[in-house]
C-alpha cells in the first residue's frame, strides 16, 4: 500500500523525532549510570564511614541524651562535618530528658522446687526505680488486652509480658512493630489494675542471653511502676517455670530521671547552586542507648549521612539544591531534637524537597521506602520511580511506598518526599538496644555500600528535583 508523499514525510519526521528523543533519554541514562558508578567506586575505596563509626563507638560509646558522652558525640560530629568544607556547620540547641540507669539491675525468681535463680535483665528507659526492691508473684500475659481481661486479679503482682516477635514476618521491623507495644505501654496498662512492676521479653527474634533495653511511656494520671526487660532465653525458662507452679520474682533497679539538659542537633550544609531554597536532608540520630556503643543504632546512620557529603566533596560535585546533613539528638527516648528541628524549620519557612533518614543499621542495603502526603506521593513519586529504578536495580536496590524515619517524619507537612533507607533487616534485632551493639557487629563493606546507596539517591534527587 502506498501513502501520499506528504503523509510519508510526516511519518518520517515522527520516526526521526522518536529516535532522537530515545537517543537523548539513553544518553541521559548513560550519564547517570556512569556517575552512580563513580559514587560507588569512591565510597568503596575512599569512604570514611567505618573510620568515623569506629571512633564514635570505641572512643565515645553509648550516647544517651543528656549524658556527657552525648555531648562528646555532638562535638565530634561538629568537628568531622567541619573538615568536609561545608558552607556552614552549626549546633541547634534543644532541651532533652536525662534518664540515669544507675548501677543496680537485678531480677531474681524463686520457685518452690528449684530455689532461686537470677535472670539476665536490664532496665527499660524512662522507668522509675524500685527504691529497696520489690518482691511479688509473677503473672504471665501475651498482650495488653489480656491484662485488661485479668483486671483486679493482678493487683499487688508483677506482670510478665511474654509475646515473642513473630518469626513469620519476613521483614523483622514488622515483627518488632507487632510486639513492642508491651514494652512501651505495658507498665501503665498493668498499673491501672494494681500491678507493682512489669518485666518484658526482649524485642528480638533470636533466643540468646542479651536483654534489650528501649523506651517505655507512662500514661498521664496512672501510677508509675518499674519495668525491666529479660533475655529471650530467660523468658522461655520463666514461662516453663510458671507451668510448674507459683513463681515469685524480685526486682531491684535504682534508675532515676534527672532534670532536663541542654543538648544539640549537629547540622552542616552545602548551598545549592541553582535552587538553594530546595533542601535535601540526609541524617541519622546521634544519641544511642547506654548499655552498648550504638554502632548500628544509630551510629551507622550518622556516618552514612556524613559520607554522602564526603563522597560529593571527593568527586568535586556541585549540587543544584542545598544538601543538608543533620545528626539528630534524643531519638531514643523523646525525639526532642526532631521536634526542635521541625519547629525551627517551619519558623524559617524552609522547604525540604526531600529527606532521607538512615536508622535501620549498617547492613547490606536493599532499597528505600518513600512517604509523603497522598497528593504529593501520587503526583511526584511515580515519575521519579520510572526514572530512578532502572539506575538503582543494578545495585540490588528497590524504591517503594512505605515509612521514612522518626526524626524526619514531621517534615511531611512541607510537602516533600521522605525516604527511609532500608538495609537487610534479618540481623538488626540481634543487636538493637543491647550491650553487643558494638563496632565488631558492623561489616565495613556493608556500611560503605549503604553510604553509596544514599549518595546515589541524593544525586538523582538533586539532578532532577521533584
Amino acid at each position: 500500500m502506498k501513502f501520499p508523499i506528504h503523509l510519508n514525510i510526516f511519518m518520517f519526521c515522527c520516526l526521526f523525532l522518536t529516535i532522537s528523543l530515545q537517543g537523548q533519554s539513553t544518553k541521559a541514562e548513560q550519564t547517570d549510570a556512569f556517575y552512580i558508578r563513580k559514587i560507588y567506586d569512591e565510597a568503596l575505596t575512599n569512604g570514611q564511614a567505618f573510620q568515623w563509626l569506629t571512633y564514635l563507638s570505641t572512643k565515645i560509646g553509648g550516647r544517651l541524651a543528656g549524658t556527657p558522652a552525648s555531648l562528646a558525640a555532638v562535638e565530634y560530629g561538629r568537628q568531622m562535618l567541619d573538615t568536609l568544607q561545608m558552607d556552614s556547620v552549626w549546633l541547634q540547641p534543644c532541651m532533652v530528658p536525662h534518664w540515669h540507669r544507675g548501677d543496680i539491675e537485678t531480677v531474681r525468681v524463686t520457685h518452690s522446687a528449684l530455689g532461686s535463680m537470677e535472670l539476665k535483665a536490664t532496665t527499660l528507659g524512662n522507668s522509675v526505680g524500685t527504691k529497696k526492691g520489690i518482691k511479688a508473684e509473677v503473672v504471665e500475659v501475651k498482650s495488653l488486652d489480656e491484662v485488661e481481661n485479668l483486671g483486679a486479679s493482678i493487683k499487688g503482682k508483677i506482670v510478665f509480658y511474654n509475646r515473642a516477635m513473630n518469626p513469620k514476618q519476613l521483614r523483622t521491623f514488622n515483627a518488632y512493630g507487632g510486639a513492642v507495644d508491651q514494652r512501651v505501654f505495658g507498665a501503665s496498662k498493668a498499673a491501672k489494675y494494681g500491678a507493682i512492676g512489669t518485666i518484658v521479653r526482649s524485642m528480638t527474634t533470636r533466643l540468646d542471653d542479651f536483654p534489650h533495653t528501649g523506651t517505655l511511656v507512662y500514661e498521664e494520671g496512672v501510677p508509675k511502676i518499674p519495668s525491666m526487660a529479660i533475655s529471650t532465653n530467660d523468658a522461655e525458662q520463666l514461662s516453663d517455670l510458671l507451668t510448674m507452679g507459683k513463681v515469685e520474682l524480685y526486682m531491684h533497679t535504682n534508675c532515676q530521671t534527672l532534670s532536663d539538659k541542654k543538648s544539640y542537633n549537629v547540622i552542616g550544609e552545602i548551598k545549592g547552586s541553582t535552587h538553594p531554597e530546595e533542601i535535601i536532608l540526609v541524617g541519622g540520630h546521634l544519641d544511642s542507648w547506654d548499655i552498648g556503643d550504638g554502632a548500628h543504632d544509630d551510629g551507622a546512620g550518622c556516618v552514612h549521612a556524613m559520607d554522602v557529603i564526603h563522597t560529593f566533596r571527593r568527586l568535586n560535585y556541585t549540587p543544584k539544591r542545598t544538601i543538608r546533613c543533620v545528626l539528630f539528638m534524643n531519638e531514643e527516648n523523646g525525639q526532642a531534637g526532631a521536634i526542635e528541628y521541625m519547629e525551627q524549620s517551619n519558623k524559617k519557612g524552609e522547604y525540604h524537597m526531600a529527606a532521607i533518614e538512615s536508622d535501620a543499621g549498617g547492613f547490606t542495603p536493599r532499597g528505600f521506602t518513600c512517604d509523603a502526603t497522598e497528593t504529593i506521593f501520587n503526583e511526584k513519586f511515580k515519575p521519579l520511580y520510572d526514572r530512578f529504578i532502572p539506575l538503582m536495580e543494578p545495585y540490588g536496590l528497590y524504591l517503594q511506598k512505605g515509612g521514612s524515619g522518626a526524626d524526619i517524619s514531621r517534615l511531611k507537612s512541607q510537602n516533600g518526599l521522605l525516604f527511609g533507607f532500608r538495609p537487610d533487616s534479618q540481623r538488626y534485632f540481634d543487636y538493637h538496644h543491647t550491650a553487643i551493639d558494638k563496632i565488631e557487629a558492623v561489616n565495613e563493606r556493608e556500611l560503605e555500600l549503604g553510604a553509596a546507596a544514599m549518595t546515589s539517591l541524593v544525586y538523582l534527587l538533586d539532578k532532577y528535583g521533584i
